[in-house]
């Protein structure tokens, strides 16, 4: 079981230096066992200490890292607002290894072009899940040889054939693949096959009693880079297992099931399985396995993921520099608004409605909406002037109008002293910016 904040303060140095960023030892050790720091932080700590505070220094769910860039679990709170989400929910697509080569080849063509861009972020699958059943270890081999040759997303083999694995896994080790999956009948030679390729490997049994005994029996064999997979293979029981499992981790540091854990959709009409997913994406699941790979599916449940993986004191932002929206020239509109996502999409879908090509300048307000900035100080004269300087609009246009948010027109006679250019007072919303265009022609 992990320490107490008082076990732990009994083990710390004393000295409350206040380098490790918090005022006392006490309030450090209190942090540390809450999960809210890292042992690393404090430079005074002894090494017997250290290896005696291990499991209270560790995050109460592993992170384990496979394939490109993937990183699963790391997570330290059980809602969002308690702090933050770390690592979005790893998405992959299911391939059988039963395709035809053609099938195969269009399925992969097919996730080779989940591909997005919404308001300004850019969307893609993470990875690839090719599953064995077939029967046949040569074909599970030659569909895994063929998937890691198309695409460089992350990998996860799955076959219940240790052999199978490893003349699949063989070529591919330097990849880090996620393989699985180790049972109660073939996890001495699973976990084996995984330790000696040094890559993490999914420990499966049927319902958390199980699971916990296999992770413990696994552990033994002197290895722990593991994602875990309860069995269920129903929504209702699988949220159960996430939820229990996320409980135990976080709130009872329950060192067994203390990693990340895996989840596998069975819904078959494709909506019905996305919004399968986003249960699992919502609550608790470091990866999901998903059958289908359309466009139409796919995106909805990347927009939910990044909504609940975003830190939601950093709001979502676009870069702060001068865009243009359409064929602009020398007698184009001039916009000012802010950084925050919402308000310049809803400002560059306006000016490209109106099919008057424009210019529109967001200045860095930290992600925050017109009113918001204007009160906290960040959309002020002096900071649009040196905006304004600093994207050189002055070379691009000939004119010499600057247009304004409605809502803060109480700026523009500075703004116009301060920069020489003319500020016009636009529409309060961005939906009267369409009616509002026909007036500058």
């Amino acid at each position: 079981m992990a320490l107490t904040g008082l076990e732990i303060y009994k083990q710390m140095p004393k000295k409350n230096c206040g380098e490790c960023g918090v005022p006392t030892c006490l309030a450090f050790a209190m942090a540390l066992a809450s999960g809210k720091a890292s042992l690393d932080s404090c430079p005074h700590v002894t090494e017997a200490a250290r290896e005696n505070l291990d499991s209270a220094a560790a995050p109460p769910i592993k992170a384990i890292k496979f394939g490109k860039d993937s990183v699963l679990g790391d997570e330290t709170v059980l809602f969002r607002h308690d702090k933050t989400f770390y690592h979005p929910t790893t998405l992959l697509i299911y391939v059988s290894d039963s395709l035809s080569d053609d099938e195969l080849n269009a399925k992969v063509q097919e996730i080779k072009g989940l591909e997005f861009e919404r308001v300004g972020l850019q969307y893609s699958i993470d990875g690839v899940a090719i599953v064995q059943e077939s029967g046949d270890a040569g074909r599970f081999a030659k569909v895994v040889a063929t998937v890691a040759e198309a695409t460089d997303k992350s990998l996860v083999l799955l076959s219940n054939d240790p052999e199978a694995m490893k003349g699949a896994l063989a070529p591919l080790a330097s990849r880090k693949p996620l393989i699985g999956s180790a049972t109660a009948d073939n996890y001495e030679a699973m976990v084996n096959l995984a330790k000696e390729n040094s890559v993490p490997v999914i420990i499966k049994a049927e319902g958390l009693d199980a699971l916990e005994e296999l992770v413990v029996k696994a552990q033994a064999l002197g290895y722990k880079e593991f994602v875990l997979d309860p069995g269920s293979r129903t929504p209702v029981d699988t949220l159960a297992n996430l939820t229990h499992i996320r409980r135990l981790a976080i709130k009872k540091k329950f060192r067994p099931l203390g990693f990340p854990v895996i989840a596998f959709t069975t819904k078959t009409e494709p909506m019905e399985e996305i919004m399968e997913a986003t249960v699992y994406v919502a609550k608790y699941a470091s990866a999901v396995v998903l059958k289908t790979s359309a466009k139409a599916h796919i995106l909805p449940l990347m927009t939910l993921r990044q909504n609940i993986y975003t830190d939601p004191q950093k709001p979502i932002q676009v870069e702060p520099k001068l865009h243009s929206v359409g064929a602009v020239d020398e007698n184009s509109p001039f916009y000012i608004t802010t950084n925050f996502s919402l308000t310049y999409y809803s400002v560059e879908g306006e000016v490209e409605t109106s099919k008057v090509p424009s210019y529109i300048l967001p200045i860095d307000t930290d992600g925050t909406s017109v009113l918001t900035a204007y009160a906290a100080g960040k959309f002020e004269p002096e900071k649009i002037v040196e905006a304004m300087n600093a994207c050189g609009i002055a070379d691009k246009v000939k004119h010499r109008n600057i247009i304004i948010p409605g809502y803060v027109a109480v700026i523009s006679g500075k703004l116009s002293e301060l920069s020489g250019w003319k500020a016009i007072v636009g529409p309060r919303e961005s939906s009267g910016i369409v009616s509002f265009s026909k007036s500058l022609t």
